[in-house]
Protein backbone atom coordinates (compact mmCIF):
# COMPACT_ATOMS: atom_id res chain seq x y z
CA UNK A 1 0.00 0.00 0.00
CA UNK A 2 2.83 2.49 0.57
CA UNK A 3 4.24 2.14 -3.04
CA UNK A 4 0.59 2.72 -4.46
CA UNK A 5 0.34 6.08 -1.93
CA UNK A 6 3.40 6.81 -3.36
CA UNK A 7 3.01 6.50 -7.03
CA UNK A 8 -0.82 8.03 -6.64
CA UNK A 9 0.64 11.08 -4.79
CA UNK A 10 3.26 11.46 -7.59
CA UNK A 11 1.17 11.34 -10.53
CA UNK A 12 -1.04 13.42 -8.92
CA UNK A 13 1.60 16.07 -8.09
CA UNK A 14 2.82 15.70 -11.41
CA UNK A 15 -0.45 16.07 -13.04
CA UNK A 16 -1.22 19.10 -10.55
CA UNK A 17 2.01 20.79 -12.02
CA UNK A 18 1.22 20.86 -15.55
CA UNK A 19 -1.58 24.22 -15.31
CA UNK A 20 -2.15 24.43 -18.82
CA UNK A 21 -3.31 20.93 -19.23
CA UNK A 22 -5.44 21.67 -15.59
CA UNK A 23 -6.86 24.92 -17.22
CA UNK A 24 -7.73 23.25 -20.71
CA UNK A 25 -9.49 20.44 -18.63
CA UNK A 26 -11.04 22.83 -15.70
CA UNK A 27 -12.53 25.44 -17.76
CA UNK A 28 -14.41 24.23 -20.45
CA UNK A 29 -15.51 21.54 -17.73
CA UNK A 30 -16.72 25.01 -15.73
CA UNK A 31 -17.76 26.84 -19.15
CA UNK A 32 -19.91 23.28 -20.11
CA UNK A 33 -23.09 24.10 -18.04
CA UNK A 34 -23.72 27.87 -18.42
CA UNK A 35 -23.18 28.10 -22.47
CA UNK A 36 -25.51 25.68 -22.98
CA UNK A 37 -28.12 26.33 -20.78
CA UNK A 38 -27.59 30.31 -21.86
CA UNK A 39 -28.53 29.13 -25.56
CA UNK A 40 -31.24 27.12 -24.60
CA UNK A 41 -32.64 29.79 -22.74
CA UNK A 42 -32.19 31.97 -25.62
CA UNK A 43 -34.00 29.68 -28.00
CA UNK A 44 -36.87 29.43 -25.71
CA UNK A 45 -37.34 32.70 -25.19
CA UNK A 46 -37.25 33.51 -28.48
CA UNK A 47 -40.07 30.90 -28.87
CA UNK A 48 -42.27 32.31 -26.32
CA UNK A 49 -41.38 36.50 -27.47
CA UNK A 50 -43.14 34.97 -30.77
CA UNK A 51 -46.36 33.23 -29.16
CA UNK A 52 -46.59 36.52 -26.68
CA UNK A 53 -46.67 38.55 -30.22
CA UNK A 54 -49.62 36.10 -31.27
CA UNK A 55 -48.90 37.19 -35.18
CA UNK A 56 -49.98 35.34 -38.13
CA UNK A 57 -48.27 36.07 -41.37
CA UNK A 58 -51.12 35.67 -44.87
CA UNK A 59 -51.46 35.87 -48.19
CA UNK A 60 -54.44 37.78 -49.59
CA UNK A 61 -56.54 38.46 -46.07
CA UNK A 62 -58.43 41.30 -47.85
CA UNK A 63 -60.43 38.17 -49.98
CA UNK A 64 -60.96 36.88 -46.58
CA UNK A 65 -62.61 39.52 -44.00
CA UNK A 66 -64.70 36.62 -42.20
CA UNK A 67 -61.24 34.82 -41.47
CA UNK A 68 -59.65 38.49 -40.52
CA UNK A 69 -62.65 39.18 -37.75
CA UNK A 70 -62.30 35.13 -36.28
CA UNK A 71 -58.59 35.50 -36.15
CA UNK A 72 -58.77 39.44 -34.02
CA UNK A 73 -61.29 37.73 -32.00
CA UNK A 74 -58.51 35.92 -30.79
CA UNK A 75 -56.27 38.04 -30.40
CA UNK A 76 -53.65 37.68 -33.42
CA UNK A 77 -52.91 40.05 -35.23
CA UNK A 78 -52.43 39.49 -39.18
CA UNK A 79 -49.50 40.66 -40.90
CA UNK A 80 -49.67 41.03 -44.91
CA UNK A 81 -47.27 38.42 -45.98
CA UNK A 82 -44.20 39.58 -48.48
CA UNK A 83 -43.89 39.00 -52.30
CA UNK A 84 -41.15 36.98 -52.14
CA UNK A 85 -42.47 34.90 -49.06
CA UNK A 86 -41.74 31.37 -50.72
CA UNK A 87 -37.59 32.58 -51.40
CA UNK A 88 -37.33 33.83 -47.96
CA UNK A 89 -38.81 30.62 -46.29
CA UNK A 90 -36.72 28.92 -48.60
CA UNK A 91 -33.31 31.01 -47.55
CA UNK A 92 -35.13 31.22 -43.57
CA UNK A 93 -35.34 34.81 -43.64
CA UNK A 94 -38.40 34.71 -42.80
CA UNK A 95 -39.51 33.06 -39.98
CA UNK A 96 -43.19 32.42 -39.59
CA UNK A 97 -45.59 30.11 -42.28
CA UNK A 98 -47.64 31.89 -44.32
CA UNK A 99 -51.77 31.21 -44.42
CA UNK A 100 -52.45 31.98 -48.34
CA UNK A 101 -56.01 32.66 -49.01
CA UNK A 102 -57.77 32.14 -52.63
CA UNK A 103 -59.49 35.28 -54.52
CA UNK A 104 -62.98 33.36 -53.88
CA UNK A 105 -62.78 32.49 -50.26
CA UNK A 106 -65.61 34.18 -49.33
CA UNK A 107 -67.80 33.83 -52.17
CA UNK A 108 -67.60 29.96 -51.64
CA UNK A 109 -67.46 30.04 -47.77
CA UNK A 110 -71.03 31.86 -48.16
CA UNK A 111 -72.07 29.61 -51.29
CA UNK A 112 -70.94 26.49 -48.54
CA UNK A 113 -68.67 25.12 -50.84
CA UNK A 114 -65.82 24.79 -48.70
CA UNK A 115 -63.03 27.03 -49.65
CA UNK A 116 -59.44 25.75 -49.83
CA UNK A 117 -56.70 27.41 -47.44
CA UNK A 118 -52.61 27.34 -48.29
CA UNK A 119 -50.48 26.81 -45.68
CA UNK A 120 -46.93 27.43 -46.96
CA UNK A 121 -43.97 26.49 -44.82
CA UNK A 122 -40.52 24.96 -45.22
CA UNK A 123 -39.55 21.84 -42.84
CA UNK A 124 -35.87 23.06 -43.69
CA UNK A 125 -36.46 26.18 -41.54
CA UNK A 126 -37.26 24.95 -38.27
CA UNK A 127 -38.88 28.44 -37.12
CA UNK A 128 -41.30 28.41 -39.26
CA UNK A 129 -42.26 25.20 -39.14
CA UNK A 130 -42.74 25.31 -35.55
CA UNK A 131 -45.53 27.64 -36.36
CA UNK A 132 -47.32 25.51 -38.51
CA UNK A 133 -49.59 24.00 -36.08
CA UNK A 134 -50.58 26.96 -34.29
CA UNK A 135 -52.15 28.32 -37.87
CA UNK A 136 -53.88 25.00 -38.07
CA UNK A 137 -55.54 24.71 -34.75
CA UNK A 138 -56.80 28.54 -35.85
CA UNK A 139 -58.08 27.00 -38.89
CA UNK A 140 -59.81 24.54 -37.15
CA UNK A 141 -61.53 26.31 -35.05
CA UNK A 142 -62.92 28.50 -37.43
CA UNK A 143 -64.06 25.77 -39.18
CA UNK A 144 -65.81 24.76 -36.09
CA UNK A 145 -67.17 27.70 -35.45
CA UNK A 146 -68.88 28.21 -38.86
CA UNK A 147 -70.32 24.89 -38.87
CA UNK A 148 -71.94 25.88 -35.70
CA UNK A 149 -73.42 28.69 -36.52
CA UNK A 150 -75.60 26.67 -39.69
CA UNK A 151 -76.51 23.72 -37.17
CA UNK A 152 -78.06 26.92 -35.02
CA UNK A 153 -79.57 28.69 -38.05
CA UNK A 154 -81.25 24.81 -38.89
CA UNK A 155 -82.08 24.57 -35.10
CA UNK A 156 -79.62 22.18 -34.30
CA UNK A 157 -77.24 22.03 -31.41
CA UNK A 158 -73.50 22.67 -31.58
CA UNK A 159 -72.89 20.19 -29.26
CA UNK A 160 -73.41 17.63 -32.45
CA UNK A 161 -70.50 18.49 -33.55
CA UNK A 162 -68.76 17.29 -30.66
CA UNK A 163 -70.26 14.32 -29.32
CA UNK A 164 -67.41 12.75 -27.36
CA UNK A 165 -65.24 14.97 -24.90
CA UNK A 166 -61.68 14.05 -24.15
CA UNK A 167 -59.93 15.07 -21.10
CA UNK A 168 -55.86 14.57 -20.54
CA UNK A 169 -54.54 13.14 -17.42
CA UNK A 170 -50.46 13.54 -17.43
CA UNK A 171 -48.77 11.18 -15.34
CA UNK A 172 -45.08 12.28 -15.26
CA UNK A 173 -44.16 13.71 -12.13
CA UNK A 174 -42.37 17.11 -12.30
CA UNK A 175 -38.72 15.51 -12.12
CA UNK A 176 -40.38 13.32 -14.97
CA UNK A 177 -41.51 16.33 -16.92
CA UNK A 178 -38.17 18.71 -15.89
CA UNK A 179 -36.01 15.73 -16.99
CA UNK A 180 -37.32 16.53 -20.60
CA UNK A 181 -35.02 19.86 -20.27
CA UNK A 182 -32.24 18.01 -18.50
CA UNK A 183 -31.94 15.03 -19.96
CA UNK A 184 -28.86 16.39 -21.99
CA UNK A 185 -26.71 17.26 -18.84
CA UNK A 186 -26.15 13.14 -18.34
CA UNK A 187 -24.05 13.13 -21.60
CA UNK A 188 -22.10 16.45 -21.03
CA UNK A 189 -21.06 15.00 -17.63
CA UNK A 190 -19.67 11.29 -19.63
CA UNK A 191 -18.25 13.51 -21.87
CA UNK A 192 -16.37 15.58 -19.23
CA UNK A 193 -15.00 11.78 -17.65
CA UNK A 194 -13.45 10.77 -20.61
CA UNK A 195 -11.91 14.21 -21.13
CA UNK A 196 -10.76 14.24 -17.36
CA UNK A 197 -9.37 10.85 -17.81
CA UNK A 198 -7.27 11.04 -20.83
CA UNK A 199 -4.82 13.01 -20.68
CA UNK A 200 -3.66 11.78 -16.91
CA UNK A 201 -4.14 8.06 -18.29
CA UNK A 202 -2.07 8.58 -21.70
CA UNK A 203 0.59 10.81 -19.79
CA UNK A 204 1.09 7.75 -17.10
CA UNK A 205 1.81 5.50 -19.65
CA UNK A 206 2.87 6.53 -22.99
CA UNK A 207 3.69 9.48 -22.01
CA UNK A 208 6.25 8.45 -19.39
CA UNK A 209 7.92 5.92 -22.16
CA UNK A 210 8.05 8.42 -24.54
CA UNK A 211 9.78 10.64 -21.88
CA UNK A 212 12.01 7.67 -21.28
CA UNK A 213 10.96 8.09 -17.39
CA UNK A 214 9.14 4.75 -16.95
CA UNK A 215 12.24 2.76 -16.84
CA UNK A 216 13.81 4.32 -13.78
CA UNK A 217 10.34 3.93 -11.76
CA UNK A 218 10.12 -0.03 -13.02
CA UNK A 219 13.53 -0.33 -11.54
CA UNK A 220 12.31 0.17 -7.84
CA UNK A 221 11.33 -2.79 -5.71
CA UNK A 222 7.62 -2.53 -6.13
CA UNK A 223 5.60 -4.83 -7.57
CA UNK A 224 4.24 -3.63 -11.02
CA UNK A 225 0.27 -3.60 -9.85
CA UNK A 226 1.09 -1.37 -7.31
CA UNK A 227 2.21 1.36 -9.78
CA UNK A 228 0.03 0.71 -12.00
CA UNK A 229 -2.52 1.05 -8.76
CA UNK A 230 -1.01 4.45 -7.96
CA UNK A 231 -1.29 5.63 -11.51
CA UNK A 232 -4.77 4.39 -11.96
CA UNK A 233 -5.81 6.10 -8.71
CA UNK A 234 -4.77 9.36 -9.62
CA UNK A 235 -6.43 8.83 -13.05
CA UNK A 236 -9.66 8.15 -11.56
CA UNK A 237 -9.33 11.31 -8.82
CA UNK A 238 -8.88 13.35 -12.23
CA UNK A 239 -11.64 11.99 -14.10
CA UNK A 240 -14.22 12.93 -10.92
CA UNK A 241 -13.03 16.12 -10.35
CA UNK A 242 -13.57 16.88 -13.94
CA UNK A 243 -16.82 15.91 -13.39
CA UNK A 244 -17.38 16.63 -10.52
CA UNK A 245 -17.07 20.48 -11.72
CA UNK A 246 -19.20 19.71 -14.66
CA UNK A 247 -21.96 18.62 -12.27
CA UNK A 248 -21.49 21.69 -10.32
CA UNK A 249 -21.15 24.25 -13.23
CA UNK A 250 -24.97 24.16 -14.06
CA UNK A 251 -26.15 24.87 -10.29
CA UNK A 252 -25.36 28.76 -11.16
CA UNK A 253 -25.87 28.28 -14.80
CA UNK A 254 -29.57 28.43 -13.88
CA UNK A 255 -29.27 32.16 -12.41
CA UNK A 256 -28.56 32.89 -16.54
CA UNK A 257 -31.78 31.71 -17.77
CA UNK A 258 -33.99 34.17 -19.67
CA UNK A 259 -37.06 32.21 -19.48
CA UNK A 260 -39.35 31.93 -16.44
CA UNK A 261 -41.05 28.74 -17.53
CA UNK A 262 -37.41 26.82 -17.96
CA UNK A 263 -36.20 27.90 -14.63
CA UNK A 264 -39.32 26.63 -13.14
CA UNK A 265 -38.78 23.39 -14.83
CA UNK A 266 -35.12 23.04 -14.75
CA UNK A 267 -34.83 21.04 -11.35
CA UNK A 268 -30.66 20.55 -10.99
CA UNK A 269 -29.56 21.11 -7.30
CA UNK A 270 -27.02 19.61 -4.78
CA UNK A 271 -29.50 16.08 -4.14
CA UNK A 272 -28.63 15.46 -8.31
CA UNK A 273 -25.34 16.43 -8.11
CA UNK A 274 -24.47 14.30 -4.94
CA UNK A 275 -26.44 11.17 -7.07
CA UNK A 276 -24.08 12.15 -10.19
CA UNK A 277 -21.26 11.67 -7.64
CA UNK A 278 -22.02 8.23 -6.76
CA UNK A 279 -23.00 7.09 -10.56
CA UNK A 280 -19.93 8.36 -11.75
CA UNK A 281 -17.26 7.09 -9.80
CA UNK A 282 -17.18 3.64 -10.80
CA UNK A 283 -17.27 4.78 -14.53
CA UNK A 284 -14.32 7.29 -13.23
CA UNK A 285 -12.16 4.27 -12.16
CA UNK A 286 -13.44 1.91 -15.03
CA UNK A 287 -12.59 4.46 -18.17
CA UNK A 288 -9.75 5.44 -16.11
CA UNK A 289 -7.99 1.79 -16.64
CA UNK A 290 -9.70 0.92 -20.20
CA UNK A 291 -7.45 3.86 -21.48
CA UNK A 292 -4.25 3.21 -19.72
CA UNK A 293 -4.45 -0.02 -21.17
CA UNK A 294 -5.36 1.03 -24.73
CA UNK A 295 -2.03 3.65 -24.24
CA UNK A 296 0.13 1.20 -22.43
CA UNK A 297 0.68 -0.70 -25.96
CA UNK A 298 1.86 2.40 -27.91
CA UNK A 299 5.50 4.00 -28.20
CA UNK A 300 3.88 7.57 -28.37
CA UNK A 301 1.58 9.92 -26.37
CA UNK A 302 0.16 10.70 -30.09
CA UNK A 303 -0.06 6.95 -31.18
CA UNK A 304 -2.06 6.69 -27.78
CA UNK A 305 -4.75 9.96 -28.36
CA UNK A 306 -5.15 7.78 -31.70
CA UNK A 307 -5.91 4.53 -30.34
CA UNK A 308 -8.03 6.14 -27.17
CA UNK A 309 -10.32 7.91 -30.43
CA UNK A 310 -12.59 4.57 -30.36
CA UNK A 311 -12.56 4.74 -26.65
CA UNK A 312 -13.84 8.26 -26.42
CA UNK A 313 -16.65 7.57 -29.73
CA UNK A 314 -17.55 3.87 -28.76
CA UNK A 315 -18.72 5.61 -24.69
CA UNK A 316 -19.80 9.29 -25.77
CA UNK A 317 -21.96 7.34 -28.20
CA UNK A 318 -23.55 5.28 -25.53
CA UNK A 319 -25.94 6.83 -24.46
CA UNK A 320 -27.49 7.37 -27.39
CA UNK A 321 -29.28 3.73 -27.71
CA UNK A 322 -31.84 4.57 -25.17
CA UNK A 323 -32.64 7.30 -27.43
CA UNK A 324 -32.89 5.27 -30.80
CA UNK A 325 -34.98 2.58 -29.11
CA UNK A 326 -38.40 3.22 -29.25
CA UNK A 327 -39.16 0.46 -27.61
CA UNK A 328 -38.00 1.89 -24.00
CA UNK A 329 -35.37 1.13 -21.55
CA UNK A 330 -34.19 -2.81 -21.19
CA UNK A 331 -32.17 -4.43 -18.18
CA UNK A 332 -29.14 -4.60 -20.33
CA UNK A 333 -28.77 -1.09 -20.65
CA UNK A 334 -27.40 -0.94 -17.36
CA UNK A 335 -24.55 -3.52 -18.15
CA UNK A 336 -22.95 -1.13 -20.36
CA UNK A 337 -20.63 1.34 -19.21
CA UNK A 338 -21.69 4.99 -20.29
CA UNK A 339 -25.10 3.91 -20.92
CA UNK A 340 -25.76 2.47 -17.85
CA UNK A 341 -24.40 5.20 -15.71
CA UNK A 342 -26.50 7.78 -18.39
CA UNK A 343 -29.37 5.83 -17.60
CA UNK A 344 -29.04 6.11 -13.19
CA UNK A 345 -28.85 9.73 -14.42
CA UNK A 346 -31.53 10.22 -15.56
CA UNK A 347 -33.61 8.46 -13.24
CA UNK A 348 -32.13 10.57 -10.45
CA UNK A 349 -33.33 13.60 -12.72
CA UNK A 350 -36.77 11.87 -12.83
CA UNK A 351 -36.70 11.72 -8.92
CA UNK A 352 -37.11 8.11 -9.33
CA UNK A 353 -35.69 5.76 -6.97
CA UNK A 354 -32.93 3.75 -8.08
CA UNK A 355 -32.79 -0.14 -7.33
CA UNK A 356 -30.27 -2.90 -6.52
CA UNK A 357 -30.91 -4.24 -10.05
CA UNK A 358 -30.22 -1.03 -11.57
CA UNK A 359 -27.10 0.06 -9.56
CA UNK A 360 -25.37 -3.22 -9.41
CA UNK A 361 -24.87 -3.91 -13.02
CA UNK A 362 -23.34 -0.95 -13.35
CA UNK A 363 -21.10 -0.91 -10.21
CA UNK A 364 -20.32 -5.10 -11.26
CA UNK A 365 -19.04 -4.37 -14.78
CA UNK A 366 -17.49 -1.23 -13.90
CA UNK A 367 -15.36 -3.25 -11.22
CA UNK A 368 -14.92 -6.30 -13.45
CA UNK A 369 -13.67 -4.06 -16.58
CA UNK A 370 -11.34 -1.88 -13.92
CA UNK A 371 -9.39 -5.16 -12.47
CA UNK A 372 -9.38 -7.02 -15.99
CA UNK A 373 -7.60 -3.76 -17.07
CA UNK A 374 -5.51 -3.00 -14.41
CA UNK A 375 -4.21 -6.84 -14.60
CA UNK A 376 -3.64 -6.34 -17.79
CA UNK A 377 -1.32 -3.18 -18.03
CA UNK A 378 0.63 -4.77 -15.17
CA UNK A 379 1.74 -7.34 -16.99
CA UNK A 380 2.70 -5.54 -20.23
CA UNK A 381 4.38 -2.77 -18.19
CA UNK A 382 7.92 -3.90 -18.62
CA UNK A 383 7.73 -5.53 -22.19
CA UNK A 384 6.39 -2.13 -23.40
CA UNK A 385 9.34 -0.33 -21.92
CA UNK A 386 11.78 -3.38 -23.43
CA UNK A 387 10.38 -2.98 -26.83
Amino acid sequence: MNHVAIVFLKELVDALRDRRTLLRLAVPALLMGPLMLMMLSGLIAQFETRAEQREIVVQGMQHAPTLRNYLERQNYTVKDAPADYEARLRNSKLADPVLVVPADFEDKLARGDGPELELVTDSANQRASAGSGVISRLVEGFGRERAGLHLMLRGVSPELLRPVDLNERDLASPGARASRITSMIPMFVIMAVLYGCLTAALDSTSGERERGSLEPLLMNPARPLGIVSGKWLAVALLGAGVAGLCSLSFIPAQLLLKSDALAAMFRFGWGEVAGFALILLPLCAALGALLMAVAIRTKTFKEAQASATLVMTLVSLAPMVSIMNPGGDSPWYFWIPGLGQNQLMMLVLKGEPISLLQWGPAVLTAAVLTAACLVYVARHMREAVSR
